[in-house]
């Protein structure tokens, strides 16, 4: 099982949005290297919401439940999206400024390539960033 991070504007697309719809499409995405992220998602693979804009925090856990397929509101039909499934909630949502100040996490995509909004997340970065947040992943 692989493990992602995807980023949404909570006036956008919360994870409270996405716990009441319970299943829902990650779509919108147009950036290439995003784009080619989902397409390596597979089933069951595990995925941090994070609220980028003004409050910068890993909210809780997605589980990819369809992979990559065509985003229709995409109308030059180059690119996709996943669906997710809500898991869980972050006991204690782990603020980017606790993720930055973790020198264990300075080598993951959330630091490095701020503006991406769809990144890969390697084991010890997934098991780090869960324990910050109180759960045991």
């Amino acid at each position: 099982m692989a493990h992602w991070l995807v980023k949404s504007e909570p006036e956008t697309w919360s994870w409270d949005d996405h716990v009441k719809a319970e299943v829902a499409e990650w779509d919108g995405v147009r950036n290439a290297q995003a784009c080619n992220n989902m397409k390596a998602m597979q089933v069951g693979d595990r995925t941090l919401f994070y609220h980028s804009g003004g409050e910068r925090r890993v909210m809780g856990v997605l589980e990819v439940t369809r992979t990559y397929y065509p985003d229709p509101s995409d109308t030059s039909g180059r690119f996709g999206m996943v669906d997710f499934r809500a898991l869980s909630p972050m006991p204690r949502p782990v603020t980017l400024a606790d993720i930055k100040a973790e020198p264990r996490l300075a080598h993951i995509a959330l630091v490095r390539q701020s503006r991406l909004s769809v990144m890969p997340l390697d084991d010890d970065g997934w098991q780090i960033i869960c324990a910050m947040g109180g759960l045991q992943k």
